[in-house]
């Protein structure tokens, strides 16, 4: 939303309060450049546009387009919406407080409630996936489950990890200690790690009407979100000896205060990190959930000798979640999202046979891509042109620009560094398809990107990155973490030179 408010979209957004845009924008911020997808400013032109909306309120934008919203239970703000377009009507499922990506979650927990929707009988429903294929245990089972586990990492004296997003589950979770600890007065301190927690939980207060029917009767007499036995982290406590326990985000180990506290803790065996939601493919905490033990962070390897346990807290709807809500609202045709592949599979064959005789199935294939082209402007019009088309256009001659990027690194063995460099490339860009095709040369998407290492003179190595404009994302992003990597081995390398300087005998 913030792009379409900087490309001067005129048209107001229909939208809930989203407070995660600032934290994403922090996250994806790269810290030597400072460039990420939108400023602080972008968000708050954006949010003069939000034009607030209550739930069950029919929103008419024109004569042939309307909307209405239901409670999505998912996390704060989060709602569903039926659409209805001319003749034709929709229910997508989508949490507007993240993205558009369908969640919803129907069963009620110890800060919202379930989500619930009309049976209007739409001719598409759109919906999440991502637990098609689970049933879930009872959250009673869960809980103990979590706080047998939490207990017993403290008591034997370590540390607790527990990543989680700043909104939805992290309250879930706080309110459970919270409780707990009062009940066992267990005396360990518990922390939030996270920039936007506190504002997180003036929010919630704000908006108590949007939580749970027993927080709503008896907010006046206890506020469940004035936590007691949590505080506010400090980078300081990172060292602290003892145990204690820390909610951090985000909630898959990809970036932020989590990954930081990993990277600390993980090579101590009597440290826990303890998994609550779904974590992406290739980032840290799928990749732990995997099995995977060793970890590179720039250059240097960490053993994860932590235990590792996941227990779903998540807020999305399992398998019997998906199909209560399909068969509530009755709908002409499904289209599954925000699903992997197999699950969604899974789900598609479940829906066809126990609600055949009310609905199709649709899967939705296509998946979002990266948009890049020449944008054109053209007897007033503005559109998005790919870059030879543009050039046709305009009648304008093509010019091929292509990028080297130099650096110089003592190494001892070429070979090593070819390894060195496409892992640290793997581990910084996991989506991206990394091959090595030489003793001397690293393929990045196919050719976008090339990586060469030759010998430049003995005990150096020359790293030389090479692009082509239209791939300029790619090759700046793979320049900035080489020369990381590079500025990072050549301070090491100084720094043992002066070390054995420092050792060598006076020769007076």
């Amino acid at each position: 939303m913030p792009l379409f408010v900087r490309l001067r979209v005129q048209r107001h957004a229909y939208l809930f309060i989203a407070i995660s845009k600032e934290d994403f924008r922090k996250v994806t911020t790269d810290k030597t450049t400072n460039e990420g997808p939108y400023t602080t400013e972008d968000i708050k032109n954006c949010m003069k546009k939000v034009t607030p909306v209550s739930l069950g309120q029919t929103v008419k934008v024109d004569n042939d387009f309307e909307i209405k919203a239901y409670y999505a239970g998912h996390v704060l703000g989060a709602a569903m919406f039926h659409i209805r377009v001319g003749q034709q009507t929709l229910v997508y499922t989508f949490s507007l407080v993240f993205k558009f990506q369908g969640d919803f979650n129907t069963t009620a927990d110890r800060h919202l409630g379930s989500a619930h929707i009309d049976r209007c009988r739409p001719d598409i429903l759109i919906t999440e996936s991502t637990y098609g294929s689970t049933v879930r245990d009872s959250r009673r089972a869960r809980e103990r489950d979590f706080m047998s586990k939490v207990v017993e990492c403290v008591r034997g004296g370590g540390k607790v990890l527990v990543p989680v997003f700043a909104v939805g589950r992290a309250q879930e979770l706080c309110i459970l200690l919270e409780t707990y600890l009062e009940r066992m007065n267990l005396n360990v301190p518990i922390f939030f790690a996270s920039g936007l927690s506190e504002k997180v939980n003036t929010y919630y207060q704000l908006f108590v009407s949007w939580t749970n029917e027993k927080i709503q009767n008896t907010f006046h007499e206890k506020n469940v979100f004035d936590f007691k036995h949590i505080k506010p982290w400090d980078r300081s406590y990172v060292d602290r000896p003892g145990s204690m326990i820390v909610f951090a985000s985000p909630g898959m180990l990809h970036a932020g205060y989590s990954l930081h506290l990993f990277k600390k803790w993980a090579p101590d065996e009597k440290n826990m990190i303890i998994i609550p939601g779904y974590c992406v493919a290739n980032t840290v905490g799928s990749k732990l959930l995997l099995g995977q033990k060793r970890f590179l962070f720039d250059g240097k390897e960490i053993e994860a000798k932590l235990s590792v346990h996941y227990m779903s807290f998540s807020a999305h709807a399992d398998a019997k979640g998906i199909t209560q809500l399909i068969r509530q609202c009755q709908p002409r045709n499904v289209v599954l999202v925000h699903g992997e592949e197999g699950v969604m599979e899974f789900l598609k064959g479940r829906i066809q046979e126990e609600l055949k005789d009310t609905c199709g199935l649709s899967r939705a294939e296509k998946r979002s891509k990266q948009m890049q082209g020449v944008l054109v402007i053209k007897d007033g019009r503005l559109r998005l042109l790919r870059s030879k088309d543009a050039i046709s256009e305009l009648n304008l001659k093509e010019h091929v620009v292509e990028f080297h990027s130099k650096f110089i690194l003592k190494q001892s063995t070429q070979s090593k560094l070819i390894v060195n460099v496409a892992d640290l490339l793997q581990m910084k860009m996991p989506s991206n398809v990394i091959t090595i095709l030489s003793e001397s040369e690293i393929n990045i998407d196919n050719s976008k990107v090339i990586v060469k290492v030759r010998d430049d003179h003995e005990n150096d190595n020359e790293i030389t990155i090479s692009w082509l404009l239209k791939n300029e994302i790619l090759g700046h992003s793979v320049t900035t973490h080489l020369k990381s990597y590079v500025d990072q081995q050549t301070s090491l390398a100084s720094s043992s030179l002066m070390s054995d300087s420092a050792a060598s005998p006076d020769p007076a």
